[in-house]
């Protein structure tokens, strides 16, 4: 498979052949303290009610009248493919006493109980269905007492939803036919979960992002690992209004330019780091897309929970692609687990001890920088 990006492999050819790269127009700086800030993280949190941010993947509730609850910046929720084939989100929060309406992780009900006390409501709108000793209560309005709805829309496969109950966006606009082109190809609306990871770290959520689509590390941080597959510093972005997606040369391709050869834009010579703003990035790979969701913790700016999943074509499910991914995956666990979060972990402890001056990031450092730049528009810096 190519990448739709002719223009990007050039591009990259020509840096290879130079040791150039493509850059942004200014230095970034970021203040420290925006890592160790609870006051901060809070602001981060609340913003991202108010933004569409993917809680899921459709192939997670794909028979009709299944769900899945989970709980997102600390809201708990259900999310449910109704019988129409269209989702739905509620608080997973009973509106007699407060209770969770349902405990398991995933499966199909036709409605959801309360074990407290028992009331009961309808799968397929929320709307309270069943009061036990009703006649004991001075008046229940049954319309007044539905769950909490939580908007959800599906697009691409993923889960969008608007945790604030009052944001006006439209999952089309905040996209864009940039992301839609080039998520298109790959199918996601009918991929799978073939595997899913999920990692609380003590390391402030900016921080992991920045290290998963930094371009300038890899030789140093991975030198007998990713290091080897991946050109260090020469990169090129593009933004997609909020989004923003950085293209990176493989060896391969910096070898073949340096030599004069022929290169082009498929995953033989260069991938692809699709970044969702706020927290969340698409890999793609030639035989799956990597997932990831980076959440920010709920009471203390130096923790959160990384989620990465691989979504793959059941068509393209094999033995022997289920041998690759988990080849892919030994090799993201060595870099992630044993080299880039323990270098994060330093740079926390050391944000903590000396919250003072910025982090610097550099013309080259585009992808980076989106991400903070975003966040500074968003929040008035």
């Amino acid at each position: 498979m190519t990448l739709l990006n002719s223009d990007v492999a050039d591009l990259l050819t020509e840096h290879l052949k130079a040791g150039t790269t493509e850059m942004a127009a200014t230095d970034f700086r970021v203040p420290i303290a925006h890592f160790v800030s609870d006051e901060r993280a809070a602001k981060e949190r609340e913003l991202m009610t108010r933004l569409p941010v993917i809680i899921g993947h459709g192939s997670e509730i794909a028979e009709r009248g299944s769900f899945v609850t989970r709980e997102v910046l600390g809201l708990p929720l259900i999310v449910v493919r109704r019988s129409d084939g269209t989702v739905a989100g509620y608080h997973n929060i009973c509106r007699h006493r407060g209770g969770r309406v349902e405990d398991k992780a995933c499966g199909k009900q036709r409605y959801f109980t309360c074990h407290y006390h028992g009331w009961s409501y309808n799968r397929e709108d929320g709307g309270l269905r069943g009061v036990p000793y009703d006649d004991f209560y001075t008046h229940v309005d049954r319309e007044r007492r539905s769950l909490h709805t939580v908007r959800v829309e599906e697009r691409h496969g993923f889960l969008f939803a608007d945790l604030s109950g009052t944001a006006d966006w439209d999952i089309d606009t905040w996209l864009g036919p940039d992301v839609d082109t080039q998520l298109a190809p790959f199918g996601l609306d009918g991929a799978e979960i073939f595997l899913d990871r999920s990692f609380t770290l003590d390391i402030n959520w900016k921080i992991v992002l920045d290290g998963a689509i930094d371009v300038l590390h890899p030789k140093f941080l991975h030198p007998t690992g990713v290091g080897k597959l991946i050109e260090t510093n020469t990169s090129v972005w593009r933004q997609y209004g909020r989004h923003g997606q950085s293209f990176s040369p493989r060896t391969r391709m910096g070898d073949a330019a340096r030599a004069g050869e022929p290169t082009d834009a498929s995953f033989r010579y260069m991938g692809s780091n699709l970044f969702l703003y706020p927290n969340s990035m698409v890999i793609s790979t030639p035989d799956h897309v990597e997932f990831w969701t980076v959440w920010p913790d709920t009471e203390t700016a130096g923790r959160s929970t990384t989620n990465i999943r691989f979504l793959v074509r059941p068509e393209k499910r094999d033995e022997r692609i289920e041998r690759r991914l988990m080849r892919s995956w030994e090799i993201l666990e060595e870099a992630a687990v044993k080299e880039d979060w323990p270098m994060e972990l330093t740079i926390q402890q050391n944000a903590k001890a000396h919250p003072h001056g910025t982090f610097l990031y550099g013309r080259n450092e585009q992808s980076c920088q989106h991400l903070h730049r975003e966040l500074a528009a968003d929040l008035g810096d």
